[in-house]
């Protein structure tokens, strides 16, 4: 049987009891079979045939908005547009118009009563509404316990105190929905980076049609100035592509005929065809969202934390709330309405929004804000970790260095000058496909060179090569094979070794003559490797290199780069046995390599993280955290983004608690009113909050 889900995209959800309201709603649709609500990317699942209106009309309670996945949302109105709002700003009117009444005419005058019970009509029909049908469902919530709180207020005679409380809870929720907004608009933003639409050229006919009806091989005709709108391979055409939405990177890429292009990304110069070759819900960005928006939605460790506490704290709550309306007035012949409403104003101070949003509300801002820096976190659980490491362990090729051989020294031996070394030996290895001779013949091209033309030529495997060039025979390759093709070296041995222990490859040319000259080829450490390993150890963390190179090799280079530790010479099985020695060894272990051929030990590490995730299937699959351009310069911003996060977390959970316990503290010598009680609700909450939306301030350090 073929599953029927659907998923939506959610507008006006702002409260972790709202979405478990609506998630409650939506399953007790008959049509549906199940429900999963994402909270953190205002995101749900709906498994049977729910149609739209039944799914915003179980969230009516809260004008909650439903649109398909792929559907653009409708333009966000300005916050003081939006009607919620201006509901606010004139309870917030008639309160001071009402206070004007109060000192004038005197609290209990009927025109006073009357501006004061307009504010509380007009700025609480929202919450009234919806408080009223919890009242007769019995189900407690905070806008439950704020209804009763303010009949209550009214019943005394409080109505000056009753408008205040509705002003500040509107503001409050006004407040929140804004923030939880801003939090969110990191993944919003990357929602509308890719274009909805795309220029096909079909046969000689250019044609505009949507995403979704590209298919792969078609081309794409892209002009200066637009973005590209699915991922590619360039046919014709060479241009500048920003590609800072996908991997964070500030200076435009050049891309020219067989590179590859992401969806989201900006030609800037020229006009490009390219071959689609991902359909558009498996483009890269299409990818980066919806990995994102699953981390968001992971329960990270200290939420799970937050989450258990809550399940005491609440019960807690409305036992003392009890016991501070009853105890007074039944032992100590305390006035009961005096209580009564000490016990309402507990209730009210003690919800926990504050305290549940403390971590959703930071996990989800912190991640956003990663992905937008070009690197990919896939839960929060990986988030925290990434700041308690201890140490980390590194892949060389591909990850320390460039990956790629190059020609470091071209010195000659005998007769020959530089120039007619290097000529000699890209004239041989032309015809060898080894990694070694595609470095030569690229350094022969830099040079500007011309290549002589070889003939009888003739490979060692694994040794080198040997060939004619104009009459003469000439030998490449390893000391070994010239030692014993020619045996003798000694004029070189020392120059040999001393490149050796600096970690190159060495190769000599000779002939019949002797040795003519040494090459030395080596993979280039990348730029940035040895200032992000001294931030690293400056962090207190050990850096291991893990390399299938030889010791000597291996060694020279971990020299250059500043690692802590290096072990050479291990297959893909041996690196795995490396990082769960280290785990013993250290506590807290990462494991930065490509993905591919690290994936063991990626999967065994604490925290596996691969580079270059964008167009990486396998990099953004088996890692906890991929680095979307292959800069390594990503890895000490995300622990620090770990760190900050963290903190910040510890941070929300003090202010929603301490705030709570000062206002509860206030009921000992009877001050703590129905306001004060509010003021530290939506105190609580919006520190939450903004303390959490600093996060999106941090950068990547240059």
């Amino acid at each position: 049987m073929k599953e029927n889900k659907q998923v939506y995209r959610l507008e006006g959800l702002s409260c972790t009891n709202c979405a478990a309201k609506f998630e409650k709603n939506i399953r007790a649709i008959d049509a549906v079979e199940d429900v999963q609500l994402n909270f953190g990317a205002s995101k749900i699942t709906v498994q049977g045939e729910a149609t739209i209106d039944q799914l915003e009309e179980a969230g009516a309670f809260d004008g909650i908005k439903v649109y398909p996945e792929r559907q653009r949302m409708a333009p966000k109105k300005p916050f003081w547009k939006k009607r919620e709002n201006i509901t606010v700003m004139v309870s917030l009117l008639l309160t001071m118009v009402g206070y004007g009444f109060y000192f004038q005419i005197g609290e209990v005058s009927p025109i006073t009563i009357g501006i004061f019970a307009a504010a509380i009509l007009i700025g609480g029909y929202d919450l009234f509404k919806v408080g009223f049908q919890n009242l007769i469902k019995l189900q407690f919530d905070m806008k439950t316990l704020m209804t009763i709180a303010i009949i209550g207020a009214a019943i005394i005679g409080e109505w000056a105190e009753g408008a205040v409380v509705v002003f500040l809870f509107a503001l409050s929720e006004a407040l929140e929905g804004f923030s939880m907004d801003k939090a969110r608009q990191s993944i919003r933003s990357l929602m509308d980076l890719a274009p909805n639409r795309a220029t096909i050229r079909r046969g000689d006919t250019l044609i505009e049609i949507d995403v979704e009806d590209v298919q792969i091989g078609d081309i794409m005709v892209i002009k200066p100035g637009q973005k590209i709108a699915m991922d590619g391979e360039v046919v014709t055409g060479q241009s500048s592509i920003n590609q800072s939405a996908i991997t964070g990177e500030s200076i435009p890429v050049y891309k020219s005929i067989g590179d590859e292009v992401f969806a989201g990304t900006i030609n800037e110069e020229g006009s490009m065809e390219i071959r689609v070759t991902k359909y558009a819900k498996e483009t890269t960005i299409a990818k980066i969202i919806h990995l994102v928006e699953e981390a968001q939605a992971e329960r990270a460790p200290s939420q799970q934390f937050v989450d258990r506490f809550a399940k005491y704290y609440t019960p807690a709550i409305l036992i003392i709330a009890f016991l501070v309306a009853v105890i007074p007035p039944l032992f100590m012949g305390a006035v009961w309405s005096e209580w009564i409403y000490s016990g309402l104003a507990v209730l009210v101070v003690g919800c926990p929004c504050a305290l549940v949003i403390s971590t959703p509300v930071a996990i989800v801002t912190a991640i956003g804000n990663a992905a937008r820096q070009g690197v990919l976190i896939k839960g929060g659980i990986h988030l925290e970790q990434a700041g308690k490491l201890d140490a980390i362990a590194f892949d060389k090729t591909g990850t320390l260095t460039e990956g790629r051989p190059v020609v470091t020294d071209v010195i000659p031996v005998g007769n020959m000058t530089k120039e007619d070394v290097l000529a000699t030996a890209s004239a041989i290895e032309a015809y060898s496909q080894h990694p070694l001779a595609s470095a030569i013949i690229r350094k022969a091209k830099e040079t500007g060179v011309v290549r002589c033309v070889a003939t009888d030529f003739q490979s060692f495997t694994g040794k080198g090569a040997k060939a004619f060039i104009q009459e003469k025979e000439y030998i490449i390759g390893s000391p070994s094979l010239l030692s014993e093709k020619l045996n003798r070296l000694t004029e070189v041995e020392q120059t040999v070794q001393h490149m050796q222990l600096e970690g190159k490859t060495v190769m000599l040319l000779g002939s019949e003559v002797g040795i003519e000259g040494i090459i030395a080829v080596a993979d280039e450490i990348r730029r940035g490797s040895p200032t992000v390993i001294q931030k690293l150890v400056q962090l207190g963390k050990k850096t291991i290199m893990l390399t299938g190179d030889n010791q000597a090799t291996g060694q020279a280079i971990g020299k250059q780069i500043g690692i802590s530790e290096t072990r050479a010479e291990l297959m893909p099985e041996e690196k795995l046995n490396a990082i769960k020695q280290l785990s013993k060894q250290h506590g807290s272990v990462a494991m930065v390599g490509d993905g591919i051929n690290d994936a063991p030990a990626l999967a065994a590490a604490d925290i596996g993280i691969a580079m270059g995730g964008a167009g990486t299937d396998t990099a953004m699959e088996t890692a906890d955290i991929a680095l979307m351009a292959d800069d390594l310069g990503k890895l000490p911003f995300t622990m620090d983004l770990s760190r900050k996060t963290l903190q910040v977390i510890k941070q929300n959970i003090i202010f929603a608690l301490g705030l709570k316990v000062i206002a509860l503290l206030l009921v000992i010598p009877g001050w703590l009113t129905l306001w004060i009680a509010i003021f530290a609700d939506m105190g609580a909450t919006l520190i939450v909050v903004l303390n959490s939306l600093r996060l999106m301030k941090t950068k990547v350090s240059e």
